[in-house]
């Protein structure tokens, strides 16, 4: 079974890795705009292969992805390259979609030429409105993108640090945006079935350390990207996780992006994931506070959606 990766930089390489780990597929193949580097990436993950059961790992043109299951795509223009590490501003990773949807433009015909069945999985930032974009460029709605999963893990991080126990234990989740307008839904996150918000009372110490998680979640990436130059680990674990629900046929219940008819965009929901990509989506219960902060988020997402395809229009037009 083919996985293909596209874009053998910090994530993609970190994303092979995780795969070869998560031992959920035959083959992995690496694309990039720059050869050797795939190709330099290919042979220091090949490497690693005598460790697991049986996989091969290569890099080359997008022929290659023929009879891909499942194609990741990481190429773009990073949060640091791009100048989206500014806690300020609200556009966020938002300030990559113009950028990274002409370099989508690009891709996206070249992989659904070699791979027509496959399903794409947008890890990008910002990943929600490229997968829109995706899903126009490749004619099929087999895209979904990695979305507020990872938000969700580090929500449930920060809540088990506080409330000393493991982050297994913590039923926590985050929707909309995979971005500074996502939804943290306290309203459900709970522990051994308590609300969290019962665990951590109701006092102006509650709501402080609510604030401080909310920051701590929204702002994770700038705080890794400070540190080390980019986020790549957490994001890679969820690309692995996601691919195994899809290579798999799982049909597990993850937050992930993907278009929903009534916002009118990409966002994170509750979303049942397999064979195809997104089976159907659950929407969780929510406080109207939660719903507005949520349908906020979507009216954002739409407007990147829009600025995505004025860029795209604006390239063809020079092209």
């Amino acid at each position: 079974m083919i996985v293909g990766i596209i874009g053998a930089g910090a994530v993609g390489a970190a994303t092979g890795l995780a795969l070869i780990e998560r031992q959920v597929c035959r083959d992995i193949v690496l694309i990039d705009s720059d050869p050797a580097k795939a190709a330099g990436t290919a042979l220091d993950l090949r490497y690693a292969t005598p460790l697991t059961p049986a996989v091969e790992v290569n890099a080359g043109s997008y022929d290659l992805l023929t009879g891909a299951k499942l194609v990741i795509v990481t190429a773009g223009v990073n949060e640091g390259a791009g100048g989206a590490i500014d806690r300020s501003d609200p556009r966020g990773r938002l300030r990559l979609a113009a950028d990274n949807a002409r370099i989508y433009a690009d891709i996206v015909p070249k992989v659904v030429q070699a791979a027509p069945q496959a399903v794409l999985m947008v890890v990008t930032d910002p990943p929600d409105p490229l997968a829109d974009i995706t899903r126009g460029l490749a004619g099929h709605s087999r895209v979904f993108s990695t979305g507020t999963l990872l938000d969700s893990l580090r929500f449930r991080v920060h809540l088990a640090k506080r409330l000393a126990v493991q982050a297994d234990d913590v039923s926590a989740m985050v929707v909309g945006e995979h971005g500074t307008s996502q939804v943290l839904l306290w309203s459900s996150a709970t522990v051994a079935g308590r609300p969290v918000m019962d665990l951590l009372g109701h006092n102006g110490h509650a709501d402080a350390v609510r604030r401080d998680i909310e920051h701590g979640v929204r702002f994770a990436n700038i705080a890794i990207i400070e540190g080390t130059g980019a986020s790549r680990y957490g994001i890679a674990a969820v690309a692995a996780r996601l691919a195994a629900a899809v290579l798999r046929d799982e049909r597990v219940l993850l937050p992930v992006g993907v278009y929903h008819p009534g916002y009118g965009t990409t966002l994170s929901l509750p979303a049942v994931v397999g064979a195809d990509g997104v089976h159907r989506v659950i929407e969780p219960a929510m406080t109207p506070d939660e719903q507005c902060a949520l349908e906020r988020s979507a009216s954002i997402l739409r407007a990147a959606t829009e600025q995505c395809g004025e860029a795209l229009d604006l390239a063809a037009l020079h092209g």
